[in-house]
């Protein structure tokens, strides 16, 4: 996008707009003050007769400088209805650190650093504020946690529709599509951001989307009745679906509610690859396909526009020519955009930065919990944290639909597919992840060994601290009639909710923990050292209260560590062709 788009002078270059402060390190805005223009840009004019002498250096803010006639430059753009206000030499002043540049710069663009649209989105924050006016945003109709936080792990649902909508997309198909799901990635970040799993989710899985609360353009709410067994991408646009929905449908699935939702249609590949100067993708084989009008030879090619969408939509030449196949060459492709993201020659660039920014907000629809610039700043700077490296693609493990002859749609594999969603849901990665405290870990996993107690000689009281009503006697009798825990009592509901179980135990009673954690499934980060409690006996008792992740009596409570055998996976940070 030229400087007329961004409501600057004929004769300004954005990228010369931001300079290089050899104290800091950093770039700054700098732009001379002049009159108050229009909040709204104006169209291109011709040149003035006089024109200004050739560019040199740029002068620094408030040095005079010759007046030419015929040209005015037009100030920097400010929010509309606020007054106008002096123009400082200097954004963001910091102390001066000794810092390499990289590190420097990589502070400074924060959201540039975020997976694939948050990154173009989360860059934006040191451009116009008029970039607000850019993000589209719907209503979550209370189907999220209510938005990321900072000292948690973050569950964002990406969605990609196919709806036609944009410049020269109405060729591609369908053009009447209401706009379904038609590529949807769950991604999760881990509370420490040192590792992150984007879990595709395949558009033809069968699943049943539960009824949905859905805010009208009007205001008013509207229950859309849910359906069983039906693809999973008519949980958008479908009935009128909006992208609640999906969140909605993807927590039914999952267990795992997401935090923010964005949505992209065509034009965001288009626009952000463009922006950023293309993506370098690796072909195994040569691909010629028709449907999506890809035709590219075997090995490495650098892709952007409509040779980029074409890209993402090819599945009939990879693979075995259905969406599982094209599911991989989209990881393919989020990775090469991921990678260019992050290098130095897309960081480096003002301009470049700047389209990105103006692309990744015109390309984004949000939830409304996340429809501001400062907002997505705030998601970018935390995903800014992750390195590529750690950031595995993986899809849902899936198996052909059996009750079809001939195959079209897909089921849940309920050999792999739960300890996938187990894993989300309980922040394990799926990469070895050097920066983990392998000393902490090495202390819990300590707390199961040991000797243990024979069960007759566990004493234990249960509470219900946010499991299903009835769950403490339902343990209790189970422990008493099956384990042979007969010394456990029901102590009622617990004076608070928590989360994940726990077996609190003095020391002198390790060995009673340790059986009852055996027979429970618990792992060493449920056991916690404290202090026992009387039991109606007046006997010290231990303390097992069930939280909100308890599965039900002789459920194993011990999260999975590393992904079932068969499920494949990728991780950003390397270069795959695909074939």
């Amino acid at each position: 996008m030229d400087a007329q788009g961004r409501g600057r002078a004929d004769d300004i270059d954005p990228a010369d707009q931001w300079v290089l402060n050899p104290n800091t390190g950093e770039y700054e805005l700098r732009l001379p003050t002049s009159p108050a223009q229009s909040g709204v840009p104006s169209p291109r004019r011709p040149p003035a007769p006089d024109t200004d002498p050739p560019r040199g250096r740029r002068e620094a803010p408030g040095r005079p400088r010759p007046e030419t006639p015929g040209r005015a430059v037009p100030p920097p753009r400010r929010r509309r209805g606020a007054p106008e206000e002096p123009l400082p030499g200097r954004r963001g002043r910091r102390p001066a650190k000794k810092a390499a540049k990289g590190k420097k710069v990589l502070l400074w663009t924060g959201g540039a650093m975020a997976f694939v649209l948050v990154a173009g989105a989360g860059a934006g924050y040191f451009y116009i504020e008029h970039l607000n006016d850019n993000i589209a945003s719907v209503s979550d109709d209370g189907a999220s946690t209510g938005g990321f936080q900072k000292d948690k792990a973050i569950n964002i649902l990406l969605i990609g529709t196919d709806k036609r909508t944009g410049k020269g997309n109405e060729s591609y198909g369908d053009s009447g599509s209401v706009g379904h799901a038609d590529t949807t990635i769950l991604l999760h970040v881990s509370k420490d951001r040192s590792n992150a799993t984007a879990l595709s989710i395949p558009r033809d899985l069968i699943v049943d989307v539960p009824d949905c609360p859905t805010t009208q353009e009007d205001g008013s709410q509207k229950i859309i009745p849910g359906t069983q067994q039906v693809r999973f991408n008519t949980s958008l646009g479908q009935d009128g679906r909006t992208p609640s929905c999906t969140m909605r449908t993807v927590t039914e699935l999952t267990g795992v509610k997401p935090d923010n939702f964005m949505v992209a249609d065509f034009n965001a590949v288009k626009t952000l690859t463009s922006a950023v100067g293309g993506v370098e993708v690796c072909l195994g084989k040569d691909i010629d396909d028709p449907d999506s009008h890809l035709k590219l030879s075997k090995g490495t090619h650098t892709i952007e526009g409509e040779q980029a969408l074409a890209f993402v939509r090819t599945r009939h030449a990879v693979g075995f020519g259905g969406d599982l196949s094209r599911i991989g060459l989209q990881q393919q492709f989020l990775s090469a955009l991921m990678r260019k993201l992050k290098s130095n020659d897309t960081l480096t660039s003002p301009s470049k930065m700047l389209d990105l920014a103006e692309a990744g907000t015109k390309a984004l629809t949000v939830d409304s919990q996340l429809d501001s610039i400062g907002k997505l700043k705030d998601l970018g700077l935390e995903l800014g944290k992750l390195d590529t490296k750690n950031l595995t693609f993986t899809t849902t493990p899936v198996i052909d639909n059996p009750a079809e002859k001939v195959k079209s749609t897909v089921v849940l594999n309920e050999s792999t597919a739960p300890q996938v969603f187990d894993m989300i849901k309980n922040d394990v990665s799926f990469t070895a992840v050097k920066e983990q405290k392998k000393k902490e870990a090495a202390a819990v996993a300590a707390r199961l060994k040991g000797g243990k107690a024979p069960a007759s000689e566990v004493r234990v009281r249960i509470l219900n601290g946010g499991a299903d009503p009835g769950s403490a006697q339902e343990t209790l009798s189970w422990l008493q009639v099956e384990e042979g825990v007969t010394k456990s009592e029901n102590g009622g509901n617990a004076p608070a909710e928590l989360a994940k179980t726990t077996l609190e135990y003095a020391p002198d009673q390790a060995d009673q923990a340790r059986r009852l954690a055996d027979i429970m499934g618990l792992s060493g980060s449920a056991m916690k050292p404290g202090e026992s409690v009387e039991n109606a006996q007046g006997l010290p008792t231990m303390t097992l209260t069930l939280g909100k992740d308890f599965k039900g009596a002789g459920a194993s409570l011990t999260a999975p560590s590393k992904a079932p055998k068969g499920v494949q996976k990728s991780t950003a940070d390397k270069v795959e062709c695909a074939e």
